[in-house]
């Protein structure tokens, strides 16, 4: 089991012993479709599971190490674990028990790089010795996550209105009051080509989001306000190649 467990290792997507909890948290928080990460069941030691978000839910995949047989997941069974980690890497297309096709597209690593502007959190790495999963639990809305008025120039009609923007994993919505349930557009951060202060239209504490048909200028209400948007905006496009 020690041998496996560290070959395992040797790939991000492998977050040892990890609670069905806490996989659900990180690939719903900080995932997308098709995010997977592999885990330790922890309450037998040869034994794993393969999890993997499908829209707005995640699924999980049975895994088994024997020494006679190596991995058996599904109805194939793979000798090493390069062989396994190999089938992985080729985007396979699973059949959960609701009879729903999930295509194994984006490895969750076990470290992702955390914006310097939050307290230190560990929801992106697998439990500590001694930590509850209601511990990790308790960090997840809070994480990559932020909310606030900022002021917006217009597409058409080249003026500035402020309205109430929402940051959730990969989404920005902007909303045109707070008490607002639907947003009046949503920008899918995924699709975006750069964060950065903008100073060509000569208003301070300005930034804006590049989009291949469109670049959006936003204005916060303090420099430290726009810096921390700007960093935590910055931080989701870059992981949108990690993730």
């Amino acid at each position: 089991m020690g041998n496996v467990d560290a070959e395992l290792r040797t790939f991000k997507w492998y977050h040892g012993p990890l609670s069905r909890h806490a996989a659900e948290a990180l690939l719903m928080v900080n995932g997308r479709d098709g995010s997977y990460l592999l885990r330790r069941r922890e309450e037998r030691d040869m034994s794993y599971a393969l999890a993997v978000r499908s829209k707005d839910s995640v699924k999980h995949f049975q895994v088994e190490w024997t020494e006679k047989v190596g991995f058996s997941f599904g109805l194939s069974s793979f000798s090493t674990v390069k062989a396994f980690a190999d089938h992985l890497a080729n985007e396979p297309l699973l059949g959960s028990e609701t009879g729903a096709l999930v295509r194994v597209r984006f490895p969750y690593p076990r470290e992702v790089a955390e914006p310097t502007f939050y307290d230190p959190v560990i929801v992106h790495t697998a439990l500590k010795s001694g930590q509850s999963s209601d511990s990790i639990s308790a960090h997840v809305p809070s994480l990559g996550s932020k909310e606030g008025f900022l002021t917006k120039l217009g597409n058409h009609v080249k003026t500035w209105k402020t309205r109430w923007f929402t940051l959730q994993r990969y989404e920005l919505k902007y909303f045109k009051d707070r008490q607002d349930t639907h947003p009046i557009k949503t920008l899918d951060l995924t699709q975006c080509t750069g964060v950065q202060f903008d100073y060509s239209l000569q208003r301070v504490n300005c930034f804006c989001l590049v989009f291949s048909e469109r670049t959006f200028y936003l204005c916060a209400k303090s420099a430290l306000e726009a810096d921390e948007w700007i960093r935590i905006l910055r931080w989701k496009v870059v992981s949108v190649t990690i993730l």
